[in-house]
């Protein structure tokens, strides 16, 4: 019995729209460092904000600009990544897993590499970027290697 957890087609556009400005913001915050003040207001919190702190599940004030984005980046890339192709095939189904058994090995790499040469806060800056390189690195590498394979077929033609 084949299990089939891909979205439909339709969803890789949606993913792109979502995508594509939410790197775009990302980026243009990391830099810049910019959190709208309009976006400043009381949230649920699971955990507290200072390690001392017990004041599990509640309400804090916070910024909700990296959390539109993160949101935005997250569901971009999954409805990206995990869309079927308009001709999903045995060897896209390969492919598919391929890229993502690379990316997760990728990742990980640079996650050793982190946890030997990267200490203190900056250390939490690579944990914060970590968390969306697998999804990142699984959709370039599985759209660099498809576009690759068809450029080689339209060659053979």
């Amino acid at each position: 019995m084949a299990l089939n957890l891909l979205l439909p087609n339709k969803y890789k556009s949606i993913g792109w729209l979502l995508l594509i400005p939410a790197i775009t913001l990302g980026i243009f915050i990391t830099v810049t460092g910019f959190e709208a003040s309009w976006l400043n207001t009381k949230v649920f919190s699971f955990f507290p904000r200072e390690f001392g702190n017990k004041q599990y599940f509640s309400i804090i004030d916070a910024n909700l600009t990296n959390t539109i984005v993160g949101v935005l980046f997250i569901t971009g890339a999954v409805f990206v990544g995990f869309s079927k192709e308009k001709n999903e095939d045995e060897f896209i189904s390969n492919l598919r897993l391929s890229s993502l058994l690379w990316s997760v090995l990728v990742n990980y790499s640079l996650l050793f590499i982190a946890f030997i040469f990267v200490y203190d806060t900056a250390f939490l800056t690579v944990m914060i970027y970590n968390m969306f390189t697998v999804l990142l690195i699984f959709i370039i590498r599985f759209n660099y290697i498809l576009y690759k394979s068809s450029k080689s077929v339209t060659c053979e033609k």
